[in-house]
């Protein structure tokens, strides 16, 4: 009886005036990917950059509605697949979160990577697949590695240009005082705290306390501190606060714990983050070309980084980081938007 009940509920389909949207859904490290595949309206611009200005202007509350309760949550973190803007991309991807819209998002290149091999939205070639993808803040060159039976792995991806705008710079925090900081680009801006200098760690227990120092040390920065991309306005802005744990472990160098947009707390390492953390131990020394280390998350899920190569951007040296990370598959979804819903822009309750 029970069988058969359950088949009835799942002959239940959507009227014709509901929007109807469906995803895949996944994650890297424990960090959350929705990947958007169909429904979604699509966007005018020629570039990257103006895409995601015409999302915000014209459906931004169809972003609410995936990142935001009851569809999603504070964490949530999602993907817009777009046409490529370079005739050398295979794809571009709008990153979205519960506040807006990131430049760059490392978890994200890994996990599209391997499903863009999968589902065959790039050809497979051999065991190491090229995949490139047009980002806000450039284009990403990635490689999927997968067995015999085609299933991805791993995934590599370069960064784009990584640098460190300020080093060892003091930031007067209300409640906290004078807190040191380094500001480095990764394809987003992040101020990088030792979560020691705050009295704080980067495990689990204290998830709360860093969501409220990193947004107090987020603000301060943001105030006291010009944040400039040398070459787009678009990206001139701080992303989140990056709090870095030494660890005393032959397998980790250390852990991250990004808070980045509104309070969001990244599962993993985070891949833009640790590609500013490679640009800042290269600009001290603390690491060479082609050395690698293996930073964790909050969770224990980790990422391999380093400094694939040299260069100047803009007035900056700068480094490309190379990351390494693994995705993983959580389900295929279909979200209906009843228009007559009171709640369909979607809410947050923290």
């Amino acid at each position: 009886m029970s069988a058969c009940i359950s088949k009835l509920f799942q002959q239940w389909q959507p009227a014709e005036h509901h929007l109807k949207i469906t995803t895949l859904d996944c994650h890297t490290g424990g960090e959350p990917l929705r990947i958007i595949t169909s429904g979604f309206p699509e966007l005018l611009g020629e570039t990257i950059l103006e895409r995601r200005r015409y999302c915000m202007k014209h459906y931004d509350h169809l972003r609410t509605a995936l990142m935001f309760e009851p569809r999603g949550h504070a964490d949530m973190y999602g993907v817009i697949i777009t046409p490529p803007q370079r005739s050398d991309s295979h794809f571009g991807a709008i990153f979205i979160h519960n506040e807006g819209y990131s430049t760059m998002c490392g978890h994200a290149i890994i996990a599209l990577s391997k499903f863009a091999v999968e589902a065959g939205v790039v050809p497979r070639t051999d065991n190491k697949t090229e995949i490139k993808i047009d980002a806000p803040c450039g284009q990403i060159t990635a490689w999927a590695s997968s067995d015999e039976d085609g299933r991805v792995f791993e995934t590599t991806f370069d960064c784009v240009p990584s640098f460190v705008a300020l080093k060892d710079a003091i930031v007067n925090v209300p409640e906290l005082g004078k807190v040191k900081f380094d500001l480095a680009y990764g394809g987003a801006f992040y101020a990088y705290v030792n979560a020691g200098d705050v009295g704080l760690t980067c495990d689990k227990k204290d998830y709360d306390q860093l969501i409220r120092v990193g947004r107090l040390i987020k603000q301060a920065v943001s105030k006291q501190f010009d944040i400039v991309h040398p070459f787009e306005e678009d990206l001139s802005f701080l992303y989140g606060t990056i709090f870095i744990e030494p660890l005393n472990d032959p397998q980790l160098h250390s852990r991250n714990v990004c808070v980045f947009a509104d309070g969001e707390v990244d599962r993993s390492p985070t891949g833009s983050g640790v590609s500013g953390r490679a640009a800042i131990h290269y600009a001290k020394q603390q690491l060479a070309l082609k050395q690698s280390i293996t930073i964790g998350s909050i969770l224990g899920s980790s990422f391999k980084v380093m400094p694939q190569r040299a260069l100047h951007y803009g007035h900056h040296q700068a480094i490309i980081p190379r990351v390494t990370g693994s995705a993983h598959i959580s389900g295929k979804c279909e979200f209906i938007i009843d228009p007559s819903d009171p709640l369909k822009h979607g809410f947050i309750l923290r």
